[in-house]
């Protein structure tokens, strides 16, 4: 069965899109059909996975606005190993266009339906803002992913989060849970971090993933490059967990 999670936290900043491609990138790299999904108008999962998002003919764009499907929009991204459905600019005029459709929130669930047999996992990388565009990457999904930094203010936003999913799972998809938290850019020589690190073990138990993303310059480096970490630099500390990750991740869909 495909698993179809969003990357999603309502605060900028925390490594969503660097979670997503190296995910992808580690879940291709332990055997998975991956497909990335950008429903962000920057188009930075697009860049950062090989993809120039000023050459697409396609974006997720059209497959919202369903003058193509994703069969048709999709790319194959040789260098990481996964399919990409990008994104750019345009992608911020969808907000205005689809207020006025019919299904408006639930276009992109339709539009997975009809490739979910050709992968395993589907990655949706989500803007910061709870916005259409998130709300149709929310009412598509199995589960949330939420990356975020072991700060006071990362628990503020959290409990935000947290609110929206429920919010979403109530009225508008009843599939949607927190499939975990992942602790990115976690230096343990703070004891700050270690603390928040520990109170999210004791709030959320094993909503926590045991895997931990360490402050790494490789990871940070890799998308001027336009790649994941994982490809960029396999040997790097922050690939190696995002491989480790990966792998846990498999376990716990293959556990569920």
């Amino acid at each position: 069965m495909t698993r179809i999670f969003c990357v999603a936290n309502q605060k900028g900043g925390v490594g969503k899109t660097t979670t997503t491609v190296n995910l992808a990138a580690g879940l291709a790299r332990v055997g998975q059909r991956v497909l990335v999904i950008d429903l962000d108008p920057q188009g930075n999962a697009t860049m950062g996975s090989g993809v120039d998002k000023r050459a697409l003919q396609l974006t997720v764009y059209d497959v919202l606005l369903e003058s193509a499907t994703i069969a048709e929009a999709r790319v194959k991204s040789e260098k990481v190993g996964y399919d990409v459905l990008g994104a750019n600019r345009e992608l911020a005029g969808a907000e205005v266009e689809l207020v006025e459709l019919e299904r408006r929130d639930k276009r992109l669930k339709g539009a997975i339906a009809a490739v979910a047999a050709d992968y395993d996992f589907v990655l949706i990388d989500c803007p910061p803002s709870l916005s259409l565009l998130t709300l149709n990457g929310l009412c598509s999904a199995h589960g949330v992913v939420v990356p975020m930094q072991c700060e006071y203010f990362a628990l503020e936003g959290l409990s935000d989060l947290v609110n929206t999913i429920k919010q979403v799972h109530a009225n508008l998809n009843p599939d949607l849970q927190i499939i975990g938290l992942l602790r990115v850019m976690f230096d343990p020589r703070i004891t700050l971090q270690q603390q928040v690190s520990e109170q999210l073990k004791a709030h959320f138990g094993d909503k926590v993933f045991n895997t931990v993303i360490p402050r790494n310059v490789r990871l940070a480096e890799a998308p001027s490059y336009g790649l994941p970490g994982v490809v960029f630099d396999p040997a790097s500390k922050g690939a190696q967990s995002f491989v480790e990750f990966a792998q846990e991740m498999v376990q716990r869909v293959e556990a569920a």
